[in-house]
């Protein structure tokens, strides 16, 4: 059977993209010219750019047209940990640390190795975890603003397995998640394996427009809302009190589970109530310590109504049985001996002189994020192009994060996500330069 003619376009175009005989930043023609240079349909002339989009070689920008990628930029965008080469001045993925949580460590061991359940460690444990562990979890809580039984917390491998068996538990294939337009990479990709319809809700102010969200559920069957209500990753965004009465309200109306991504929630002082306590009987709460203590302590939580309980510990015993018995245990005695509150504590400060540095470094380009976060966003001006300021930084050995991971929309916005948590102050400072040499370079 022939092959349709405008494949031959599709891959023509794709060895030239690649070849770089179309370099980077080339606009293409817009679809009617495609279409009548080459003698298809318009629709036929759409589907050319639909596959070189899917291929990572073109974006389709809004009012602009379609213009070549840079293809040898990383596919993950700087999201993905083995795209960052061990010399390189890592502005993509945060893992902060504090000098001396080595020596926590070892005398956690230490302590561990003395205790006299140490054999009971190295057995199965339940799956949701050690009824002692979860109840240290749900005291640890209350500091978050979340009143719950222990037996409505579940111990998970961090939050990214947190979001993963919620998902399997509460929802099937085809159903869909309203989400932020911009949202959690991590996410994308749980929903991408469980085949969920990401449908995305566009932002208005400090969250998402509860008005659009609204008819959104109208006209389709939400079946859940995806959100980082304190902190929002990327943006920094805390949002306010009422508009989370609001969507609590407009979850019970649609009848939709609500995901509340926690993860960044310890850096915000005196945030509103969290949405786990004002729709408690729809709302699944998941964080973990990896960010607050340690990247390497896979330790996490997911904070659920009772109905959902089971579900989600059947999803946990098909995933990974249980978290491993000797890092909940050192978790669990941390939160008990105010090791964890006192590392989100100088956290929180060590975050705020970061969002200083970067205020002082970057200088003029518009930012935006929150006083406490590990990250700060950077909008483009229309004429600099987010794939060129990131592989110009990629080739001065600096690794930042373009939108397109965090992006739901089908036209991804030009701007730069930095990470401020994963190198020291004096390295911060260096690459923060030379972000803003690179975008300023671009600016005119």
């Amino acid at each position: 059977m022939a092959e349709p003619r405008y494949k031959a376009v599709v891959d023509r175009w794709a060895a030239e993209i690649r070849g770089g005989t179309l370099p980077a930043g080339t606009r293409l023609p817009t679809h009617r010219e495609l279409a009548e240079r080459e003698g298809f349909a318009l629709v036929t002339a759409t589907r050319v750019y639909a596959e070189l989009r899917a291929m990572g070689l073109v974006s389709g920008e809004t009012g602009r047209g379609t213009f070549v990628k840079e293809t040898l930029l990383s596919p993950s965008q700087g999201v993905d940990l083995d795209a960052v080469a061990a010399d390189m001045v890592d502005l993509s993925f945060n893992y902060p640390s504090l000098p001396g949580q080595a020596e926590l460590l070892r005398g956690a061991l230490r302590q561990l190795a003395g205790a006299g359940d140490l054999e009971a460690l190295l057995r199965y444990q339940p799956h949701g975890g050690r009824p002692a562990d979860r109840a240290a979890v749900a005291r640890h809580l209350t500091r978050r603003g979340i009143t719950v039984e222990g037996g409505q917390v579940l111990i998970v491998d961090g939050a990214q397995h947190g979001i993963a068996v919620t998902l399997m538990a509460l929802l099937k294939p085809g159903d869909v998640v309203a989400v932020d337009a911009l949202t959690y990479p991590g996410f994308k990709l749980v929903a991408e394996m469980q085949r969920l319809e990401l449908v995305p809700v566009p932002a208005a102010g400090a969250g998402p427009d509860l008005d659009a969200l609204e008819t959104l559920c109208r006209r389709r069957r939400v079946k859940a809302i995806y959100t980082m209500p304190t902190l929002n990753n990327p943006l920094g965004w805390v949002m306010g009190a009422t508009r989370r009465r609001e969507l609590a309200a407009l979850a019970r109306r649609h009848d939709l589970w609500v995901i509340e991504d926690g993860a960044y929630a310890y850096l915000a002082e005196d945030p509103p109530p969290p949405l786990a306590m004002l729709a408690p009987e729809r709302t699944v709460y998941v964080s973990g310590f990896s960010k607050s203590v340690a990247a390497g302590l896979r330790v996490g939580f997911a904070v659920a109504p009772p109905q959902a309980v089971h579900p989600i510990e059947r999803a946990i015993r098909a995933t990974t049985w249980n978290t491993p018995g000797v890092m909940t245990a050192i978790t669990a005695g941390w939160l008990e001996d105010g090791t964890v509150d006192r590392l989100e504590g100088e956290k929180r400060e060590d975050a705020k002189r970061r969002q200083r540095l970067a205020a002082e470094r970057l200088g003029p380009l518009k930012r935006i994020g929150h006083p406490s976060s590990y990250f700060v966003w950077l909008p483009l001006g229309e004429e600099v192009r987010a794939d060129q300021v990131a592989m110009a930084l990629q080739n001065e050995r600096v690794s930042v994060s373009t939108a397109e991971p965090f992006a739901t929309t089908r036209h991804v916005p030009h701007a730069i996500r930095l990470a401020l948590g994963s190198v020291d102050v004096e390295r911060l400072g260096e690459g923060l330069d030379l972000v803003r040499a690179a975008i300023e370079a671009r600016s005119y």
